[in-house]
This record gives C-alpha cells, sequence and structure tokens, in this order.
C-alpha cells in the first residue's frame, strides 16, 4: 500500500506539471532510495560489530529429553553459564548470548554425555540435534 501511494504522489504530478518539475521529481525520488538504503547498510554493519548473538536455539531430535549446557567468558572476564532443558522434538533458545567462544556439553536424559566440544558464538545459529 505504501508503495502504491508512493508512486501516485510522485508520478501523479508529472501529468500535471511542465519538464522542470519532472526532473525535481526524478531527484527527490533518487534521494529518497539513496537515503532507504543508507538505512539498510547501517542495519547491516551494527549486526557485524555487536558484542553479542541475538538468538541460539537448540532443536531435540532425539528419543529422549536432553539438556545442552555451554561455558565460555565474555569481553570482561566474567564466566558465561547457561543450561537449557530441551524436550523430544522440542527447541528452546538462549538469547542475547555474549559473542565468543563455548565448551559445550549434551547430556541425555539417564545423565549420560552424548556430545561435547568446543563451538565458536559470532552470529544467530540454530543447532539439531539427532543421532549420528
Amino acid at each position: 500500500m505504501k508503495k502504491i501511494i508512493f508512486i501516485f504522489f510522485t508520478l501523479f504530478p508529472l501529468h500535471i506539471f511542465p519538464q522542470s518539475n519532472l526532473e525535481t521529481a526524478i531527484k527527490g525520488g533518487e534521494l529518497i532510495l539513496s537515503g532507504l538504503s543508507i538505512l539498510k547498510i547501517s542495519k547491516s554493519d551494527v549486526k557485524k560489530t555487536s558484542k553479542i548473538v541475538e538468538s541460539v536455539c537448540v532443536k531435540n531430535k532425539l528419543n529422549d529429553k536432553i539438556t545442552f549446557r555451554i561455558k565460555g567468558e565474555n569481553e570482561d572476564g566474567e564466566n558465561v553459564k547457561k543450561e537449557l532443558v530441551i524436550p523430544k522434538d522440542g527447541k528452546e533458545c538462549l538469547f542475547v548470548l555474549p559473542k565468543g567462544i563455548y565448551t559445550y556439553e549434551i547430556e541425555l536424559a539417564n545423565k549420560e554425555i552424548y556430545k561435547k566440544g568446543e563451538y565458536k558464538f559470532e552470529e544467530e545459529v540454530v543447532i539439531t540435534v539427532k543421532e549420528d
């Protein structure tokens, strides 16, 4: 709907006003479009320079619930520990996680360690835990 209104108000004066106003309308349209592209670029730059990951989600495709634990340090040297309990065929998410390298551990319902390792969280991610 906004596009229709924008087109109407930018093209409508073309039929009424002489040639000089046509050039003014075109230049005005160019200014609006370049302003929108600047907003789009600045938004993507913010994500690259951000010190946090907006979301880390874990899907469980195993036959029983799992516990997903991560441990690491933020830039200030403070310990970060998070734990998610994910039911069978469920999905749980962590929000606003400091970027960094974390050790992870996936524990089964019978307290057995299913997987262990390290992961570098730099951007939003969905981790799917399934049988190998």
